[in-house]
């Protein structure tokens, strides 16, 4: 059975979990042991403090602001796979979180720290804190098919697309 190599970047971070035996998707927690978050706001990036109170820690996207949230691990897909990261069908209903390339795709071979590309889609500030369930990650298996070059011709009745089999 294939398996994915975890390494956790600060103490205390867990391999992504599924909630039951039947969940698809893996939970996916926010990680804000780091001092930094990356910030985007009009494609410009900052780096922004992780706010610190007690033993919270938390990070405020204002309204229209992305960013780059932490998961606090590496790890590496057996090739053939790809994670797709979605939103947690409780947070898009009860928060203004948006994941801003819904779904996105974390590649077999990627190497570095997995983050969450988020966004504040409300009118209103957003807190996000250091192990909330932010997005889930569903697992699939695809095949790198090659291309070949040739005339495409119509193979059924069907042509136009964007609505062409009606409503």
């Amino acid at each position: 059975m294939p398996e994915i190599l975890f390494e956790p970047l600060h103490p205390g971070v867990v391999p992504p979990q599924r909630a039951t035996a039947q969940s698809a998707g893996h939970d996916l927690v926010l990680c804000l042991t780091a001092p930094t978050v990356r910030v985007f706001r009009d494609g410009v990036m900052e780096t922004r403090a992780v706010e610190v109170d007690g033993a919270e820690r938390r990070i405020t996207l204002a309204p229209r602001e992305k960013a780059l949230l932490p998961l606090g691990f590496k790890a590496r897909l057996p090739e053939g796979y790809e994670a797709q990261v979605r939103p947690r069908s409780g947070t898009s209903l009860k928060t203004d979180l948006v994941i801003v390339n819904s779904p996105g795709t974390i590649d077999a071979d990627y190497p570095d720290e997995w983050c969450v590309p988020g966004g504040n889609v409300g009118t209103a500030p957003l807190v996000l804190r250091h192990g909330e369930r932010i997005a889930q990650m569903v697992l699939t298996r695809y095949e790198a098919l090659p291309f070949t070059m040739g005339e495409v011709t119509q193979s059924t009745t069907r042509a136009g697309g964007f609505g062409s089999t009606g409503t």
